[in-house]
């Protein structure tokens, strides 16, 4: 059984800080509260992350979306020393943050999976009659 590598246990420990400073110390009052973030991908080199955020919550319009990812890419430069102070590395990696559609898309083929479930069953109520 092979070990995680070394670029993803840093890739975890950038998750796990990210997910509280974001929460914590993101003091932007125009970034949604229910942003997490969903995984975080850092390249061999320790050059940059690209950084897996969702952002839930009552409407997933797009230009929530794009004003949430403006802000967290504004605050990167911030978050990076954060995460340089509280992780020992040599290399911090640059952080780009981008949108997880996963989410999204699962709740949408969760509902389409509902609804052709209810028509299959209303079709064979109607052929018992």
């Amino acid at each position: 059984m092979k070990e995680f590598s070394r670029t993803d246990r840093i890739a975890d420990q950038i998750q796990r800080e990210l997910a509280v400073m974001i929460q914590r110390e993101v003091k932007d009052p125009r970034l949604d509260a229910m942003i997490t973030v969903s995984g975080v991908k850092v390249s061999k080199d320790l050059g940059y992350a690209d950084v897996y955020v969702t952002v839930l919550g009552k409407e997933d319009k797009q230009e929530i979306i794009q004003e949430n990812l403006a802000i967290l890419k504004h605050a990167a430069g911030f978050l990076r020393g954060r995460i340089g102070q509280s992780i020992k590395l040599r290399v911090v990696p640059q952080l780009r943050f981008h949108y997880d559609e996963s989410v999204q898309r699962g709740q949408q083929l969760s509902s389409l999976i509902e609804k052709a479930v209810a028509e299959d069953r209303e079709r064979h109520s109607r052929d018992e009659d």
